[in-house]
Order: structure tokens, then C-alpha cells, then sequence
């Protein structure tokens, strides 16, 4: 699904990550581990297309395309997910308009054609059911007020509704209690057409995921065991 080709990144001048290789098959629960500092949330970052980081050298290779030189909305669209650390609160979008408008588009992307309200409806009931969250949530603003376990299961949510091929997920567990990492763990099981790569410091979490792989980052590089 993703092949990462020796990938040198930097920002500002500053070399942040040198020579990653990296592989991570379809269908993989993913855990890219390593001390705080080794180059984790940069390397994903770069993976999703954000724009600070530079590609100095090296390819990243999306379910057999190079997406190196794609912009984070083309990445977005093709089925990368990112679930950050740090989420911006986006006063006067309410959660139910960016979830109308992020499902259209990939809709829109995948097929040509256009999602009609009444399934968009349908799908967002239903995955507001599984994840038993509350209807009044769908006409907050982005973030606005949510805790640290609310915004992680607005992610499911946004995760269950647009189905990525690769969900990348930074840290899910932080912040979570041990019912939202719970239901973080189940989602990440049950989504079976999804591949994840995933970031954790928890032991306990980790364990719960049960990684089919694992990278492990040390100052920018790969270690290799």
C-alpha cells in the first residue's frame, strides 16, 4: 500500500529525516515507534502532503503511485487519512457540513458522481450509531469546546465516513481514556479495508492494536535490528 524510498525531509534548512525506507503491506495495522524527537510525526506529515516539510531526496510510493510532488488535498483524496496530534477548532463549520463536504468529494473523486443527502444521511446515522455519539454533536463547530476522548471520536467518525485506504493515525491513544481506546482499537479491527500505519508510546494500547508490523525511528533514520 505504502512504499517510502529513501526519503531525506527537511525543514527550514534543518535535515529531519535521512534515508527512510520503508514498506507497509495492505491490510497492515502499522506501528512506527521510536523516542520523541526521532522523526515519527515528520515522517507521516510528510506521507500526508504537509507542505512545511521538504523532500530533499527519495519517493513515497501510494498504492503504486508517486505521490511525491502531490498536494495534501490530491493525497487526501486518493485515501490518505491523517488523524493528528493537533487538531485546529474551526468555529462556525459544524461537524455535519464537513462531513457532507469531505464525503462528496471523495465521492466525487472515486465514482464521477455525486452523493445524494439520503445516503449521506443514512451512512453518518449509522457510524453516529456505532459510535454512540450524540446527534447534537453534528451541528457543533470543528473541535469547539470537544474534550481530548471527543475529539479523538470525532476522527472515528470522520474515519468510518470516508473509508482511506491508508489511515494514518498520530497517537490516537493520547488524550484517550480507556473507553475511547477501546473503541479506537475496535474500529481499527473492524475496518478491514483499511490499512493503518499508526504512532503510540502506550505499551498497553499497543498491545490492544496487536501491530502486524513495526518501523522504529532513531534521529531521523530507520533502525535496523
Amino acid at each position: 500500500m505504502l512504499k517510502i524510498e529513501n526519503l531525506s525531509v527537511s525543514l527550514d534548512g534543518k535535515q529531519l529525516l535521512t534515508d527512510i525506507n520503508m514498506t507497509v503491506a495492505r491490510g497492515a495495522r502499522h506501528l512506527l515507534s521510536g523516542h520523541n524527537g526521532s522523526g515519527k510525526s515528520t515522517l507521516v506529515g510528510t506521507i500526508a502532503g504537509n507542505p512545511e516539510y521538504h523532500v530533499d531526496a527519495g519517493r513515497i510510493i501510494f498504492d503504486g503511485c508517486d505521490i511525491t510532488n502531490e498536494n495534501t488535498t490530491t493525497r487526501a483524496l486518493m485515501g490518505i487519512f491523517l488523524g493528528a496530534q493537533n487538531v485546529p477548532e474551526i468555529p462556525g463549520l459544524t461537524v455535519l457540513s464537513f462531513l457532507k463536504h469531505s464525503t462528496a468529494a471523495h465521492r466525487h473523486f472515486d465514482t464521477g458522481r455525486d452523493l445524494s443527502m439520503g445516503e449521506f444521511l443514512q451512512n453518518l446515522e449509522d457510524a453516529r450509531e456505532k459510535l454512540n455519539i450524540p446527534r447534537d454533536w453534528l451541528n457543533r463547530s470543528i473541535n469547539v469546546g470537544f474534550s481530548g476522548g471527543e475529539r479523538k471520536r470525532l476522527m472515528l467518525l470522520r474515519l468510518i465516513m470516508t473509508t482511506p485506504k491508508l489511515a494514518i493515525l498520530d497517537e490516537p491513544d493520547s488524550g484517550a481514556d480507556a473507553s475511547v481506546q477501546t473503541q479506537i482499537v475496535q474500529t481499527m479491527r473492524e475496518m478491514t479495508e483499511t490499512t493503518f500505519l499508526f504512532i503510540s508510546h502506550q505499551q498497553h494500547f499497543t498491545d490492544m492494536v496487536q501491530p502486524t508490523h513495526i518501523t522504529t525511528l532513531s534521529a531521523g533514520k530507520v533502525m535496523i535490528e
